[in-house]
């Protein structure tokens, strides 16, 4: 795999871009100068300083991000894409993987081999320059950042990733390198020794788009995460984790796994979102064989096509004179655990004047009231009722003398409400980590946590009877 490396100080390999030129023809776009690189990234990820809050290119519905991987337009000279950004403060890292496919139509980002490899490096040098704690340490960074290029030089050399960066400081107990059968690898830094614990964590992230009308199409998406830290004694010890599934679980697609693993069942990689689903999928169960990290590391991710999203809403706004009559319906499907860390609904309203009286009931939990921010916050606790369906009636009035927080998009009935939830022990596809499924080839009996969650991010339920944003084609990651 083949990058081009920005950062401070940045790094471009002529190696890539000449093969890029090779490849492309006539359809090549060079790379601009690293400060207009560099301030079009900053623009694109919302960060340049501007006074401009909207940009057409970046903020109109109709362009679809599939972050991390970034687009930069040269202003008639064309697009570079795909461009990997971590941000993490005070850190932007970003790399330009070489694509050595056909740009046009675009490949799916989980069909890039490069793609991978670049998040896995950037992560990697994340880690390598802030710690596996992510904590920010002035002087260690500069420190660490002084000695970028001689590590570019071992694990990037012209170009092409060999290895990844690893933590400079090991988060658990080592001791110093004794020699032996095995040879210690350069990117290991020291040996655990102490009690065996391997700890695996599976979180998926589920996204919606609901519209409530017969005419447009509900979308939801989820993604998945399988993060572990294994303390275990050893120069290469050997640790394998099975994910499985339930009879009727959603199959994993889009898989991309860390470079620690060391095999793998062809059938887990193929298995893609974009291909047609014949009922033929691999549903599991999935083991990765893996000599770990001392830092806690991201073993895989994946994608997965749940039948129905876990809350399902219905969201009507009808104008009367200066008030807003509103009707809000939730209801949990059966198949989700009703037991949550919290969960919340929010409901904002734009380009109006600030809210005057607030005649608002729900049929459950509690609802906060910000008319400062012309905003409900609707709290819905722990639990759903028995009948799994909640409701919020009411209207208000918008006579404040100031005006409330504007928006370019939700004018007029154009509205939304956003949910917030997290509900541990439970996943939407049904993927769990059996603790007696964990293998540890190792003198001593490990200690073996594991865990689930499933969190919500970009979860809108949009107004019915009003306008809502137009969006081509699936949801990405």
């Amino acid at each position: 795999m083949c990058l081009n490396i920005l950062c401070l100080p940045n790094r471009r390999f002529c190696t890539v871009e000449h093969r890029a030129k090779s490849l492309a023809g006539s359809s090549y776009v060079a790379v601009p100068e690293d400060s207009s690189f560099l301030q079009l990234l900053l623009t694109e990820l919302g960060l340049s300083g501007s006074h401009k809050s909207y940009v057409a290119a970046r903020d109109d519905c109709l362009y679809r991000p599939r972050s991390p991987a970034v687009e930069l337009r040269l202003d008639g000279k064309g697009t570079l894409w795909p461009v990997l950004a971590l941000s993490q403060a005070p850190l932007i890292l970003a790399c330009l993987p070489l694509v050595d496919i056909p740009s046009e139509p675009r490949p799916p980002l989980a069909n890039l081999l490069s793609v991978s490899q670049g998040l896995t490096f950037l992560a990697g040098l994340q880690t390598f320059l802030l710690g596996s704690a992510g904590n920010l340490d002035s002087e260690g960074l500069v420190s660490r950042m002084a000695t970028l290029p001689s590590l570019l030089l071992q694990v990037c050399p012209l170009g092409t990733l060999l290895d990844t960066p690893q933590a400079v400081t090991p988060t658990a107990p080592t001791v110093p390198t004794s020699a032996g059968a095995q040879k210690q690898p350069a990117w290991k830094t020291g040996l655990h020794r102490g009690r065996a614990t391997v700890n695996v964590a599976v979180v998926e992230t589920v996204r919606s788009m609901q519209y409530g009308s017969p005419t447009r199409q509900d979308l939801w998406d989820v993604y998945g995460t399988v993060t572990c830290k294994c303390e275990v004694e050893g120069v290469l010890p050997n640790v394998t984790v099975t994910l499985s599934l339930p009879h009727n679980g959603s199959p994993l697609q889009d898989i991309l796994v860390h470079p620690c693993v060391t095999s793998l069942d062809s059938s887990i990689l193929t298995a893609s979102s974009v291909d047609n689903a014949d009922g033929s999928a691999f549903s599991g169960p999935y083991k990765f064989p893996f000599s770990p990290p001392l830092e806690p590391f991201r073993l895989c991710s994946y994608t997965s096509q749940v039948p129905v999203p876990p809350i399902l809403g219905s969201y009507q706004l009808k104008e009367e004179e200066n008030n807003l009559r509103l009707s809000v319906s939730l209801k949990l499907h059966e198949s989700v655990k009703n037991s949550f860390e919290y969960c919340a609904a929010h409901l904002p309203f734009f380009n109006r004047n600030q809210m005057g009286v607030v005649d608002v009931k729900v049929s459950s939990g509690q609802l906060d009231v910000s008319k400062e921010k012309n905003l409900l916050v609707w709290v819905l606790g722990q639990k759903f009722p028995k009948s799994h369906e909640v409701t919020l009636d009411g209207k208000i009035t918008f006579s404040g003398s100031s005006q409330g927080p504007s928006d370019p998009l939700c004018t007029g009935l154009t509205a939304y409400i956003k949910l917030y939830l997290k509900v541990p022990d439970t996943t939407l596809s049904g993927c769990f980590v059996d603790q007696h499924s964990v293998q540890v080839y190792s003198s001593a009996k490990p200690r073996i946590i594991t865990s689930r969650e499933l969190l919500s991010k970009e979860y809108y339920i949009w107004n019915s009877t009003g306008p809502a944003p137009v969006s081509s084609g699936q949801m990405m990651i």
